[in-house]
Parts: structure tokens; sequence; C-alpha cells
């Protein structure tokens, strides 16, 4: 389903060249689950924003059911980008002021679902996700594990093909890592999602289908 062809990408910082990336190849087949690891600066969250489409590769192809998305104008690849990615970050970037059903909510509105049919996605995701009794609580008065539940919440109310996760549990102590590590895994499973996390958390990597690992720019699989 996912193709990376030669996806390199540069920076230029004071002057200097920097290669995150150096001509990847990597595909990725529907339902699996990818777990990508590497030191710290190796270009992992690169290869996720690029894999999302929030950051365009330099060069390099990246399709989609062998569609060139990055060949689009940026509104349509911006629709498809909410309508087909979900994004959790380590930080989950919840709106203080909203309640955790005006959080999962936004995606949902901001892609023209009338109020009545995004309050009917959010509050089934947020009784999926155990959050029933927590809808009317916003980000202060919740356990950093129901934030980040409120997290993948929003992320899977326009139903994506894909989920992409940066360091999900990173801030979470080890039993409700656990928990976020299990609600991932069973969305990959009973929903056939594409699941692909950025860790540095063996148990959570081993836990995974397949896990690659970036060193120098490039490629490398698991020892």
């Amino acid at each position: 389903m996912i193709k990376l062809r030669n996806i390199s990408k540069t920076f230029f910082k004071n002057g200097n060249k920097i290669e995150v990336l150096k001509g990847l190849n990597l595909d990725i087949a529907r339902g699996e689950s990818i777990a990508i690891w590497g030191v710290s600066g190796a270009g992992k969250s690169t290869l996720l924003h690029v894999l999302g489409t929030l950051d365009h590769p330099t060069s390099g192809t990246l399709l989609y059911d062998d569609m060139n998305v990055f060949a689009w104008q940026e509104k349509k690849l911006a629709v498809f980008r909410n309508r087909k990615i979900g994004f959790v970050f380590q930080f989950h970037n919840l709106l203080p002021e909203f309640n955790s059903l005006e959080n999962t909510m936004m995606p949902a509105l901001i892609n023209g679902l009338s109020k009545h049919e995004a309050r009917e996605r959010a509050e089934v995701i947020l009784n999926e996700l155990g959050l029933g009794d927590r809808i009317t609580h916003r980000p202060g008065e919740l356990s950093g594990g129901e934030q980040q539940r409120v997290a993948i919440a929003r992320a899977l109310i326009m139903e994506p093909e894909i989920l992409l996760a940066d360091e999900p549990i990173g801030n979470l102590d080890t039993q409700t890592g656990k928990k976020i590590e299990d609600i991932l895994l069973e969305l990959n499973i009973t929903k056939h999602i594409i699941l692909v996390v950025v860790t540095h958390n063996k148990s959570l990597a081993d836990r995974m289908s397949r896990s690659i690992g970036l060193r120098d720019g490039k490629i490398v699989t698991d020892e």
C-alpha cells in the first residue's frame, strides 16, 4: 500500500548541508505494524513526517496505493492527509480550553462533518477507549494516560487507514505506557490500520510485526 522510493531529505543549517535521509526504500503493507528505532538525530521523526506528508522529501517518491501524493497540489494533499492519516505524538497537543469530546471532534469539524456527526463519532471512540466518563473533562483534569487516549481518539475520528505515532509512550510511566501499547496494537489488529511507531521502547518494538532502524540516514534491519 505504501512505497518509498529513493527518499532523501536534506537540510541546510548555517551554510552546512545535513543529509538526514539518504535514498530510503521501504514497502509497507496494509495491516502491518512497524517500529522505527535509532539513536537521537537518526532521522526517525523526519521519516515519520515524510510518511505522513507533513514534510516533503528533497528527492524521491512516496506512493500510496500507487498514487504519487507529493505530485498533488497542497490543498488536495491536505485533504488526503486529514482523511487517511492519523497522528499521535509524544506530547498530546490537546487544546487546554476544550474538553475531551471537543478535542476529539476537532479534525471531523475541520473536514466538514456536521457537529452532530462529529459528536457521535467522538462519543463512540472515547467510549471504546474507556473514556466515557471523562468526556466533559478538560486536559488539565485528566491523567497523562487519559490525555494520550484522547489524542488517540482524535487521531481516529476520521477512520484513517494509517496511524503514525512518534514516541507515544515516552512521557508515561511503565504501567500506563503498557495500556497505550495495548490500545495501539489492538487498533492495528481489529481495524486493520497500518501502524508505524517511532520508539526507543524495546518492549513496544518487540510487539510490532516488523522493526526497522535508521543509521547514517539509511535503513538497517533489526539484529
